[in-house]
């Protein structure tokens, strides 16, 4: 669990400045599927799969 959370942070961390820096490439995707990956085993997941839900719920009622 500890390694998972700092290959998130790190992970997002390098995301965060490509995306700011506007260096958008396979390089960027692949961080940004690194990320997502191991961001997916951290306790995260599950209040960021509900926040998904509900959104998507919410969609219909616009």
């Amino acid at each position: 669990m500890a390694v998972t959370v700092s290959l998130v942070a790190l992970f997002g961390l390098v995301l965060f400045f490509l995306l700011r820096s506007r260096t958008l490439g396979y390089g960027a995707a692949f961080i940004a599927v690194m990320f997502g990956f191991f961001l997916a085993s951290t306790g995260a997941s599950t209040p960021i799969n509900q926040l998904a839900r509900a959104v998507i719920d919410a969609l219909p009622n616009l």
